[in-house]
């Protein structure tokens, strides 16, 4: 694990673009280019809102430590870390020159020693050992990448870092076939019915459960841990009304 430190010799790429350049209006998805390589650039603002919302909207307060798994260059992050209390924001992200970048053209440098976010780069298996410690975990369109190998070594390191009461998020492409695909597949995408990734879930401990969030190209999903608490929010919409008229505060 690593507390964010800038490496000596990096110079943020973008610094001699264009305001527009900056934002990669234009760019393809994959493109070497803080926010395009994560996604459509023209949607960066509103994956943002919709994870932080969905979050929320499930209970995420300042005290509970969340894991951003392929965090990638801060989209949500650059939201998440100013809201959760110091030392409690924890990136996963095998592309460390991402998340410098994203620190330095959305965040900036000053708020590290205010919130003190914390990183990991590489895969899943940097999470062996840290055991029942996270309370949210969120994967946004990285379940969508991968492909059945490695679905399942996420899932699994992923449980085994969560705390008994906490929770995954995550993205996935459904269709109407199961891929079979095997590793990381990026740009392009992998897609799996629900019902596979319902037995997927089960077989790594959890309890599956589609969830009404929309999305623009994928499907979330809530993966729990056995003592999660979502009693309340059975036959109720999914939303920021329910969780502060009954959800646990």
């Amino acid at each position: 694990m690593f507390r964010f430190k800038r490496m000596a010799a990096f110079t943020p790429l973008s610094n001699a673009l264009k305001p527009a350049d900056k934002l990669g209006e234009g760019l393809s998805p994959g493109d070497a280019h803080y926010r395009a390589y994560v996604g459509p650039p023209e949607d960066y603002d509103l994956v943002a809102a919709m994870c932080f919302g969905l979050l929320t909207s499930l209970g995420l307060r300042g005290r509970h430590r969340l894991l951003d798994v392929g965090c990638g260059s801060l989209r949500l992050g650059r939201l998440l870390i100013p809201y959760l209390n110091a030392a409690n924001y924890y990136g996963l992200e095998p592309n460390q020159w991402l998340v410098e970048e994203g620190m330095a053209q959305e965040l900036g440098e000053a708020i590290v020693p205010l919130k003190e976010p914390q990183f990991y780069f590489g895969d899943s298996s940097q999470l062996i050992g840290k055991t029942d410690f996270f309370d949210f975990a969120i994967a946004q369109s990285i379940f969508s990448h991968c492909g059945l190998d490695l679905l399942t070594k996420h899932l699994t390191e992923i449980h085994g870092a969560l705390a008994p009461t906490g929770a995954l998020l995550a993205t996935f492409v459904t269709g109407a076939a199961d891929n079979d695909e095997s590793g990381w597949v990026y740009p392009g995408c992998v897609n799996y019915t629900p019902e596979r990734m319902a037995q997927l879930a089960k077989a790594c401990g959890y309890e599956f459960e589609l969830l009404d969030w929309l999305h623009p190209r994928q499907t979330w999903a809530l993966f729990a841990k056995p003592d999660f608490d979502r009693s309340w929010l059975r036959g109720r919409p999914l939303g920021w009304n329910t969780w502060l008229q009954h959800g646990p505060k």
